[in-house]
């Protein structure tokens, strides 16, 4: 709003109009070439901010916008998620790289954890007042519960599941981003991979291993199922099935 007012200077804020916002996105937003995340944040506010100050409705909607681009998330192979989860000497940074590829994690719902949410009797997870305040259950298996009851008994936790230096802090998103830093390195593989890198792994691989998309859906967290329906552009499975013309010639 500051940026648009500004462009209009020279005019009372309570005279603007939707000819104003053409300009404004004509002669500032297109000229500068900026995203089209951008844009519509702009657009938005200034609808927001007419009707709430100045109970004024701009038809702003009949301004065209840009489509967002479409990008298809990184994946990584079940090969290369094992070397990177595997690198680590440290338990506890083995264990937290674990967490995000095994329950689909977000790297600040792995930092907010506290061991009194793993329900070992009945393999389960809770993530609390995640994305959008919600609360979910992921499955977590056997295996990994036996990892954490070992991890549990060397670090003793006072607070969150995974602590700094400091008792009772949790661990910082600096620090874990380091962490995954040396795994990718000590695995040898050349991607910028980052720590959603494994989220989405965990996504298409159980997309690949048949796993119904309503129930990925809810293993992530998604509101919507657009947002999950995503992996599927990137599940290998029915893909590798179909035979190339360039094989029959």
């Amino acid at each position: 709003m500051r940026v648009f007012i500004a462009f209009h200077s020279t005019k009372l804020l309570s005279e603007i109009t939707l000819e104003d916002v053409y300009l404004f996105n004509t002669e500032y937003i297109l000229k500068k070439n900026c995203s089209a995340s951008y844009q519509n944040q702009v657009i938005n506010s200034i609808k927001l901010f007419y009707r709430s100050q100045y109970k004024k409705k701009l038809d702003i909607d009949q301004i065209e916008r840009p489509r967002r681009e479409k990008k298809l998330p990184n994946v990584l192979s079940k090969q290369e998620v094992k070397r990177i989860i595997q690198a680590p000497v440290n338990l506890k940074h083995k264990l937290m790289l674990c967490l995000i590829y095994a329950c689909g994690l977000r790297r600040s719902e792995l930092l907010n954890l506290v061991p009194r949410e793993i329900h070992s009797d009945r393999n389960l997870l809770i993530i609390r007042q995640s994305k959008g305040k919600k609360d979910r259950i992921v499955p977590i298996s056997n295996n990994l519960i036996e990892q954490l009851r070992e991890y549990y008994k060397i670090y003793r936790p006072n607070v969150y599941l995974f602590e700094g230096q400091t008792p009772g802090e949790r661990y910082s998103d600096r620090s874990l981003q380091l962490v995954l830093k040396s795994a990718v390195n000590k695995a040898k593989i050349n991607k910028p991979v980052t720590l959603h890198w494994l989220r989405h792994s965990y996504a298409t691989h159980l997309l690949e291993s048949g796993t119904d998309l309503r129930y990925i859906q809810e293993l992530l967290g998604h509101s919507s199922s657009k947002t999950t329906e995503i992996y599927t552009h990137v599940s290998i499975r029915n893909i590798q099935q179909i035979r190339s013309p360039f094989d029959d010639l």
